[in-house]
Parts: structure tokens; sequence; C-alpha cells
């Protein structure tokens, strides 16, 4: 439970849902949240604030003390801002702080479609096997940009194993598509029973691309959310100006809010 802080964002409320069950400490202090999870912590979404919207127009030097406070060893800073409609204003402070905000789109969806191109000649299914999830952490480091290849491949292992937990203990699946036994996209889908189900990291490898796989698997896990799940209501978080916002339209996703964060990357020596 919370206790009396009321989470508006249903990006947040989900984030929250996935990190509790994940075994994060959400602590309450009154007035806004911190998330801690001390056995990841570089992972910035799973230790940071989340504050009012009215923080935004607070000093930057209060929050980030308050930062600084509840994590005193972290050299990232991340603030999530419990809202819905998306800041008309720019934070000049925060930004003149060294902040970088984030806007993602917070979609919803109850029914889904198969996507208008859809890919039939990969293997869908959820992962299992020790290979499946090593292929999942190589995956997952060929989607990003890597800075420092070591420390890139200890985080993706240790939110791989998170993932690998959840799924294990009956919260929901990682799906993969595969072709001839090599995974070409994957993403997470879970639930802690109450109706709502949030996807995690639709992730497709650069060389597979534009040829229907991320549409195909979320359609896929998405009928897997509303039945074996349970759930009535899809969740799906994306970035506004990137492709894949389109992806999740055409299978039956639903603009429902804006999500603000506020990170500050560790200073760099």
């Amino acid at each position: 439970m919370l206790g009396p802080v009321r989470v508006d964002s249903l990006g947040y409320r989900t984030d929250l849902m996935l990190r509790a069950l994940e075994g994060s400490k959400i602590v309450d202090e009154d007035d806004y949240l911190i998330v801690r999870s001390p056995a990841n912590p570089g992972f910035w979404w799973g230790n940071f604030l989340l504050l009012p919207e009215s923080a935004l127009r607070d000093e930057a030097a209060t929050w980030m003390s308050r930062f600084v406070e509840a994590f005193p060893t972290a050299g990232h800073m991340a603030l999530g801002i419990d809202g819905t409609s998306g800041c008309a204003v720019e934070p000049a402070d925060f930004l003149e702080a060294g902040f970088k905000l984030e806007r993602s789109t917070v979609m919803t969806g109850s029914s889904l479609r198969e996507p208008p191109h859809p890919n039939h000649g990969a293997r869908y299914r959820p992962l299992e096997s020790d290979a499946d999830w090593r292929q999942a952490v190589k995956l997952r480091l060929a989607c990003n940009d890597v800075g420092d290849p070591a420390s890139e491949l200890k985080f993706c292992e240790r939110r791989m194993a998170d993932m690998r937990r959840l799924a294990e203990a009956g919260h929901g699946a990682c799906f993969g598509a595969f072709h001839e036994g090599r995974l070409m996209a994957q993403l997470g889908l879970f639930s802690d029973g109450a109706g709502i189900a949030r996807y995690q990291n639709v992730e497709t490898h650069p060389s597979a691309r534009r040829q229907g796989l991320a549409g195909t698997l979320v359609y896929r896990a998405g009928l897997y959310g509303l039945g074996a799940l349970a759930a009535s209501v899809l969740v799906i978080v994306a970035d506004p100006g990137y492709s894949a916002i389109r992806v999740y339209r055409s299978v039956g996703f639903t603009d429902l809010e804006t999500q603000l964060q506020l990170q500050r990357e560790p200073a760099q020596h």
C-alpha cells in the first residue's frame, strides 16, 4: 500500500506496481514517494522520487536536496512528476540545474486487433530456458546505445533477471519472436492481478525492424494479458516522437495521458 499519497498518473501507478512486484521499497513521505531498488542502484527509474505536479513550480534545489538525502551515493538524479496532461511551461529552474525533461505517452487498450501487416513467419512464445534469457540480454544490448560495455552488460543482466523472476512467480511473461531459433524481438507483460497489465521493453533487433514483428508480438502478448492474466486494461508507454507509437495505435491502443520525467545524468569526470 502506498499510504495517503494519491498517484494520479496511470503510467506511474503501473511503474510502481512493477517496482513493488520486483521487490523495490516504496516509502511515503506524505507529499512525495521515494522508490528504492537496493539490488540495482544503477537503475535510475528504480531509484527515484515521485513528486506532485506542483513541484515543478518549486526551486529545483529543494528537490535535489531531498534526492541526495534519499540516495546519498547516487550519481544520477531522477524525479517523476505525477500528472496526466504534461506541463504547458518548461520547468526552467530544473532545466538550468542540468535536468532533462522527457515526455512519454501513456496508452491503453481493452481489446486488440492484429496489425495491418502481421508477421506470421516467426514463432511467438514465452521465454523459458536459460538460453532464451541469454538471448534476451544480447538483444537488449543490441538495441541500446552502449557507453561502458561492462556496466551496461551488468545492468541488462540485472533487469532481465528481474523480469525472469516476475515471470517465474506467475505475474506475467516475457515473450519473444524467434526466427530459426534466434530471438528477434521481445517484450514483457506483467500484472499484480488487480485488472491492469503493463508492457515492458518492447525491443526489436536492428536487423529485423520493419518486418511486422513488434506489432504482432504486442498483439499476441495482449491476448495473453486479456486472457491468462485476466486484465481488463492493457497499458503501454511510448515515446511520442518514435515510430513505435504508430505500431501500438495500429493494434488498438489509444493515447490516455502524458507522463513526465526529469533526470540528470551523473557528472562526467
